[in-house]
Order: structure tokens, then C-alpha cells, then sequence
């Protein structure tokens, strides 16, 4: 368990939807939670819950559609779909003369003023970050340099390594220092690409151009994962599922990130397969002080490698607890759906098992108060009504 209290990622209300003609499709609506430093976050649920979609969202591979996403304190992520519906609802209580014009007026503005901050905002944060790496670099290289002077080839080096780290320096964006593992070991490498080129593509994107320096990086990294060297000049086709995934993980790792983004990474894989990518996971996080956001729907293997768990369900996050504890006391009768779905290798107990199936409508009767997600206990977060969290906290005594 993790004992650093310091949050480095934080997700704001996060809402994701998607159009399907007149209509949206609301992936991921609302959810909100924060991951420490140093921490392996768990996330799970059935397939199309949102869990991917989520990921990908604080990732910015997907256009957020409103919320916010807080990385090492600053926004990375800001939505503007929310400011635009409180502009369109004003109007309309302004037409049935729910409100003055002058309350019109400062709703408009306020919320103007919030859609221009969060378009703004990635663009200064991203300017600001490079700018202190490369303040970092030049007081780490001035010392350095200074205790050289005298010896001209190992000056040269310094030099050589100096360009190279100033390049990547000027072209860094907060947003590379979270990377992700994708599902798919497959489809997420390119057929024609060798391991070499897929691993060095983030270092080329960032502009370095030294060969020697990517091809020692690329090394290293290949043997930090459990290939070696020889595979760099291969094709994706050429290796197993699991070396597929290994070339993955190698991918995002070489960025140097502080967060990894892990999107099922063990789901398209054999059982024994499965140990080894996980014990790869738990030693990289060990090595390099990484932090976890762990994707996947098998809660045996979740709970192994999580500090903590959030389950959702319909694009809700519907509980968030320890790991331990959502395993001991499960509130939200869909997480008490999942645990009883979790086989086990005993025909005994498999013989007595009886699964909970979970139907929202009979479960919850939300037509008068609305349910919102509250702390029953300690670090234990529910979504309920009134009523609910009454019952949560009498199970909990």
C-alpha cells in the first residue's frame, strides 16, 4: 500500500459523450477520483462500462466533453460542454421568465469567461512545463560541464548528451509524462514498423535525430522488459502475444513517463502468460517510481496488483474503496454482483456458489431523490440516495 499523500492525477466530473444522430451516448458522465503518487489504481467493470473510454479521455485521445483532469496540479483536460448547456439553459429560464437580465447577463459572461480559460489553458501549461525542464537541465549540466573542463572527451559527451536532453526539453508537454498500455497487443503495434521504430517513435517525435543515443535507449528498454537486443530489428508478427505486450510496455516506458495508463493489458493473453506481464508491471513500478492506472474486468487480478478500486457501471463510478475493504464489505449491489461472479478453484465451493444478479430497476428507486457519490466511511465512496446511504452505513456497524 501506498503511503504518499500527494495526488497526481485527479479527475474533476469527467463526462464523455459521444453523438448517435439527435441523441448522445454518455460513455462516461460524471466520474470523479484521484490517484497518489506512487499508487496502482484499479478500475473495473463489465465490458462497455467506460473504463477504456475514461483512459483514453485523460489521455486526450478523446475531446473531453466536459470536466476537468488535474495532472500534477495542473489542468491537462477541461471540458466546455457543461458551460454551454448552463448558457442555454439560462436563456430559456430567461424566456419563461424564470430569471431578470440581469442574472441572464452574468450567467452568459461567467460562463463565457470558463469556456475561453479551458481552451486556453493546455496551451500556457505546456509552455511553462518546458520551460522549467529546461531550467532543470542547465543547472544539472552547468555542474556537471564545471567538473569536465579539464577532460575533453568526457566534455564531449557531456555536450553530445546536453543537445539531445535540451531538444526533448523543448518539445516536452506535460500530457507525455502519462503513457499507456493498450489492450489489443496486436493492433496496437504497426505490421510494418520494426520494434526498433515503435519504440523509438515517441523519442523521434520529440525530436531526436541521434541515432546512437535511440539505439542505446532502445536497448536498454528492451532488456528492462525481458527482450533482448536481437528483437529490435524484428516485426510485430515475428513475436507471441506476450512479447507483443512486453514491446507495449517498452513503448511507454521509454517516454520516462510518471504515470502509465494500463488498458487491460493482460486480457488478450494465456493464464501463465498473464503472471508474468503483471510481476513485469509491479517491478517497473517498483524501478522506476511509477504510478498505475490499472484497467481491467478481472477483479482476482485487480485486487492482487490495486491499492485501491473504483467500479463502474454505465458510466458511473458507483464505489470506490481499499482494496481490502471493497473485498470485505461490498455496499453498492452491483459491486456485490461482480464479487459473486469471481470463480475460484475448488469444485466445492464452486458447487455452492450462488451468482447475485443485479437489476438497477428493482435494486434503487431514484424517483424522488437522485443518487450522488458520498463517503459512507473513510475512503469508502458509495453512489446512493439518502435512503441508501442510511442502509450502507447500518451494514457497515
Amino acid at each position: 500500500m501506498v503511503n504518499n499523500n500527494e495526488v497526481l492525477l485527479k479527475v474533476d466530473h469527467l463526462c464523455q459523450y459521444f453523438s448517435m444522430g439527435h441523441k448522445d451516448m454518455k460513455a462516461v458522465d460524471d466520474v470523479s477520483f484521484e490517484i497518489k503518487k506512487g499508487e496502482a489504481f484499479g478500475l473495473v467493470g463489465e465490458s462497455g462500462c467506460g473504463k477504456t473510454t475514461t483512459g483514453r479521455t485523460i489521455i486526450k485521445l478523446n475531446e473531453i466533453t466536459s470536466g476537468n483532469v488535474y495532472f500534477k496540479g495542473q489542468r491537462v483536460c477541461a471540458g466546455t460542454r457543461s458551460y454551454k448547456d448552463a448558457i442555454k439553459q439560462a436563456k430559456k429560464d430567461f424566456s419563461e421568465k424564470k430569471i431578470t437580465r440581469e442574472e441572464l447577463s452574468e450567467i452568459v459572461s461567467k460562463n463565457k469567461v470558463l469556456i475561453r480559460e479551458a481552451k486556453a489553458s493546455g496551451k500556457d501549461i505546456d509552455k511553462n512545463y518546458a520551460k522549467s525542464l529546461l531550467e532543470e537541465l542547465n543547472a544539472e549540466f552547468a555542474q556537471k560541464f564545471e567538473s569536465a573542463k579539464d577532460n575533453p572527451q568526457q566534455l564531449k559527451a557531456l555536450k553530445k548528451e546536453y543537445k539531445v536532453r535540451q531538444r526533448v526539453a523543448k518539445n516536452s508537454k506535460l500530457i507525455t509524462r502519462i503513457q499507456m498500455i493498450f489492450q489489443d497487443p496486436i493492433a496496437s503495434l504497426d505490421p510494418r514498423m520494426t520494434v526498433r521504430d515503435i519504440i523509438a517513435e515517441g523519442l523521434v517525435i520529440q525530436g531526436i535525430t541521434d541515432k546512437e543515443y535511440i539505439n542505446e535507449k532502445v536497448y536498454e528498454i528492451l532488456e528492462m522488459v525481458g527482450l533482448v537486443r536481437e528483437h529490435a530489428d524484428r516485426y510485430p508478427h515475428e513475436f507471441s502475444g506476450g512479447q507483443r505486450q512486453r514491446i507495449g510496455i517498452a513503448r511507454a516506458v521509454i517516454m520516462q513517463p510518471e504515470m502509465i495508463i494500463a488498458d487491460e493489458p493482460i486480457s488478450a493473453l494465456d493464464v501463465s502468460i498473464q503472471a508474468q506481464v503483471i510481476n513485469l508491471l509491479n517491478d517497473l513500478r517498483d524501478r522506476l517510481g511509477l504510478t498505475i492506472l490499472f484497467i481491467a474486468h478481472d477483479l482476482s487480478v485487480v485486487k492482487y496488483f490495486s491499492d485501491r478500486i473504483g467500479v463502474m457501471y454505465f458510466g458511473k463510478m458507483v464505489e470506490l474503496a481499499d482494496s481490502d475493504e471493497l473485498f470485505k464489505n461490498p455496499l453498492h449491489p452491483y459491486t456485490r454482483s461482480l464479487l459473486s461472479a469471481i470463480p475460484l478453484p475448488d469444485p466445492i465451493y464452486e458447487k455452492q456458489r450462488t451468482r447475485v444478479t443485479y437489476n438497477p430497476l428493482v435494486e434503487h428507486d431514484y424517483s424522488v431523490d437522485q443518487p450522488t457519490f458520498r463517503e459512507i466511511s473513510p475512503g469508502h465512496f458509495v453512489q446512493c440516495n439518502d435512503a441508501e446511504e442510511a442502509k450502507y452505513r447500518q451494514m457497515l456497524k
